[in-house]
This record gives C-alpha cells, structure tokens and sequence, in this order.
C-alpha cells in the first residue's frame, strides 16, 4: 500500500501541479502578448523555455502510468501525449517569434484546452489521493487492498 501511496503523492501530484502552473504561464503570457503588455521575442521565448519540459513531464508521466498499470490514468494522458508527440515530430512544438500574431488565438484556445484536461487530471489525481489516504490510515472498514474499486 505505501507504494501506491508514493506513486500518487510523490510523483502524480508534484507532476500534475507543475504541468498546470506550465501551461497557465503560457497561457497567461499569450494573453499578455495579445493585450500588447509583453513583446513577441520576450513572450516566445519564455514560453518556448517551458514548452520540451512540460512534454517531457507529459509523457513520462503517461508512460509511468502505463507501468504501473493506471489505465484510467493513462487514457486520460494519452490524447495530449501523442498531440505532443505529432507536434514534436513535425517541428511544430516552438513558438516562432516572426509568426507569433498569425496563430496566436489557435496557440491559446490549444492551451487553454491543455489547462482544463490538466485540472480534470488534477482532480482525479486528488480523488486518487484521498481513497488511498483513507485506506492507509485505516479508517476503511474492508481488509481487503483493492476492495474500495
């Protein structure tokens, strides 16, 4: 049970915090941009700073989920993984800074899309959390691990 308890407090949750404080950054510098309070060099490039960490982090965390045999999990991250991915493999994944203005709204309905998933994963990460919480502190009534699913 501890490792359960590891695997959502110490990896799941710190995961999830930082991919959506990642992508509210960039969305909230592109809104900036859009308002005209940030220049286009300064807002590619701090958001293109984030941009192969937060794919990294996405994809580590679907692949760990996919170890460790979280399947809810890891179909929840999948579609953003493997849009990563696509954007990846086509050279798609940095912000241009000659380019920023053409796909601006684009680049934010996309963020903002990223955001909301990342809060569902959150949530659900949280949920996760609480059931385990519960189960090893032993207010469960049930001896059973897996008897709360």
């Amino acid at each position: 049970m501890g490792g359960k308890l590891f695997f959502w407090l110490v990896i799941c949750f710190p995961s999830s915090i930082a991919l959506l404080a990642t992508t509210f950054y960039q969305v909230l510098i592109l809104s900036d941009l859009e308002a005209d309070y940030i220049n286009p060099f300064d807002a590619a490039s701090r958001i293109n700073y984030f941009i192969l960490p937060e794919y990294i982090g996405q994809g580590a965390l679907c692949v760990l989920c996919l170890f460790t045999g979280h399947w809810f999990m890891f179909l929840l991250s999948l579609p953003v993984t493997c849009y990563h991915i696509m954007r990846y493999v086509k050279r798609e994944h940095l912000i241009d800074v000659t380019e920023v203005f053409r796909g601006l709204n684009a680049e934010r309905k996309f963020r903002l899309a990223k955001l909301v998933m990342y809060l569902i994963l959150l949530i659900v990460v949280i949920f996760w959390l609480t059931l385990i919480g519960i189960y090893y502190l032993g207010i469960e009534t049930d001896d059973e691990p897996g008897s709360f699913w």
